[in-house]
């Protein structure tokens, strides 16, 4: 019977985890549409995704207080009632304003569901079982990428982009009314806990000052924006310029998706004979090559879509090993703060994901150049920050590998 109520626990968890991820990319093939029934180009339908980003990147500073102080539920309860609000508003918005401004509310209420998932993993189990359980939530985290797309492409082609919100909102529905009546409670609420602005701002402040943090903050989020560029702006290269199906993008995602995927599970193997630093330093270096290709290829006319998938795919495998070592390394240097870097180092990979995608959209052009350009960028330019940053010492390696894989299995 315990078996089966973990597995019922482990399963609602994943749930939660998977409402962002399912955001993100299940409306992605609906793009075009949308983009017509509103009047507007598709470039600012891509700012609702900045929108959802920055939302995201909001929402997890202000749910990790809240959700000590009050317990994990209501907090959890409240955020999904937005989301489900905010999703059926977007299903009706009659102006692209109105789509942008129900998108951020849509990441607001629906980011509590991951930041809760992994507080109620360290409260309801184990501390050895907590690693085993992170993976299990990966596992299903890393396989929504693959199926929204592909759901989202057969819904926009025989319903109606305004069906992916109203379904989007039934799910949630669904896995909220399953928390509620199946979900331990977890920890007690902190009523002590102080959530005065100034107070939770000094704790900010103290992670970010550590340097080596902030290093590896900087460059594995510039780096880990390079997706987000890819997310904004891949549904007009290869719907509007490669002319593609709703169905035939959804499979290049899930395609593109699992490129990140593997290579983060490679990340393991790697992790026993090299340190997290040679890694990501090594898949930096690649990642802006590869990326320097794409640039020069499309630039040239060399690429056609099969051509476009398969650099795109070498690029981002990059991904998969720089972000799990970059957490690793940002994080080593904490112990008793590690939940506000944890929460902090979360938020502005967001933040600069949004920054990103809106980039996109203002540079948009009508070629994939915009696109794979600033993916481009985006790992160069963690490559700079690395190089530039002569105050870490080459020679110290993260406390122990053991942190590496924890990092590895939750990014």
């Amino acid at each position: 019977m315990k078996n089966r109520e973990n597995f019922v626990i482990i399963l609602i968890l994943g749930a939660l985890c998977t409402i962002s991820p399912f955001s993100i990319d299940m409306y992605l093939p609906g793009f075009p549409a949308m983009a017509k029934d509103l009047g507007v180009d598709i470039s600012q339908i891509q700012l609702s995704l900045t929108s959802y980003l920055v939302g995201i990147a909001i929402g997890q500073l202000f749910y990790g207080p809240l959700l000590d102080k009050y317990g994990r539920k209501k907090p959890l309860i409240i955020g999904m009632l937005i989301y489900i609000v905010s999703s059926i508003f977007c299903a009706y918005a009659s102006s692209v304003d109105s789509l942008i401004l129900m998108r951020f509310l849509q990441a607001v209420g629906g980011c509590v569901g991951m930041v809760a998932a992994q507080a109620l993993v360290r409260d309801i189990f184990p501390i050895n079982k907590t690693a085993q359980v992170l993976a299990l939530l990966t596992l299903v985290i890393a396989v929504s990428p693959m199926i929204a797309p592909t759901v989202g492409g057969y819904m926009s082609a025989h319903f109606h982009w305004h069906a992916i919100f109203i379904v989007l909102a039934a799910i949630t529905a669904v896995i909220l009314v399953a928390a509620i009546f199946l979900l331990p409670n977890g920890a007690a609420p902190e009523s002590n806990l102080s959530l005065r602005p100034m107070k939770v701002i000094s704790n900010y402040r103290s992670v970010l000052d550590n340097r080596q943090f902030l290093t590896y903050m900087l460059a594995g989020g510039i780096a880990g924006a390079a997706p987000f560029a890819y997310i904004a702006g891949s549904a007009n290269v290869f719907m509007n310029i490669y002319q593609v199906s709703e169905q035939t993008y959804g499979l290049i995602f899930g395609v593109l998706a699992f490129a990140m995927i593997g290579s983060t599970q490679l990340n393991h193997y790697l992790l026993r004979k090299f340190t997290s630093k040679q890694i990501i330093q090594f898949s930096l270096w690649y990642q802006t090559i590869t990326g320097l290709v794409l640039v020069a290829g499309l630039w040239l006319n060399l690429f056609n879509v099969y051509g476009l998938v398969f650099t795109m795919f070498i690029f981002l495998t990059a991904h998969g090993l720089n972000q799990p070592n970059a957490a690793a390394l940002s994080l080593a240097p904490f112990a008793k703060s590690a939940g506000s870097a944890s929460a902090l180092l979360g938020s502005m990979r967001m933040a600069m994901g949004g920054v990103v995608s809106a980039t996109v959209s203002f540079i948009h052009n009508g070629t994939a150049l915009p696109m794979v350009s600033i993916m481009a960028l985006c790992a160069l330019g963690g490559l700079l920050t690395i190089m530039v940053d002569k105050r870490i010492p080459h020679n110290k390696r993260v406390p122990s590998n053991s942190l590496n894989k924890k990092i590895a299995i939750s990014t």
